[in-house]
């Protein structure tokens, strides 16, 4: 017996894609998150420090973390992203070919020009 499987790599995890073009489901303990959700959280967490008074800058947050703070303000500016491109950073949707660089690197104000950006790089 043989089943037509193909195995796909999808933000560096395999993914296996099924006759029917469905994948097979996931277990929660066999995800693991992806750089770019973890730059996601990271972003909302340094936001959080910055509304809640914890810090007074994003260099202080850098200072704390050990990184730099252009590194700190592109992470707080995902924090700014179309909701549903947050979702499908969540969900690990979004095409392979978009890299953490190029939402967080001259992001866009306008969600409407966030996505054209998604669509065209």
């Amino acid at each position: 017996m043989s089943v037509p499987i193909q195995i796909k790599c999808r933000s560096g995890r395999k993914l296996v894609t099924l006759p029917n073009s469905e994948s097979a489901k996931t277990r929660p303990w066999d995800t693991v998150a992806t750089s770019l959700q973890l730059a996601l959280a990271r972003g909302h967490r340094w936001l959080a420090m910055l509304e809640s008074g914890k810090v007074k800058s994003l260099k202080q947050i850098a200072t704390r973390e050990g990184v730099g703070s252009s590194y700190v303000s592109r992470m707080v500016n995902l924090t700014t992203l179309a909701p549903d491109i947050i979702a499908s950073i969540l969900d690990d949707t979004l095409p392979n070919h978009i890299t953490l660089f190029n939402l967080a690197v001259d992001l866009p104000v306008l969600w409407e020009e966030q996505r054209e950006r998604i669509k065209h790089t």
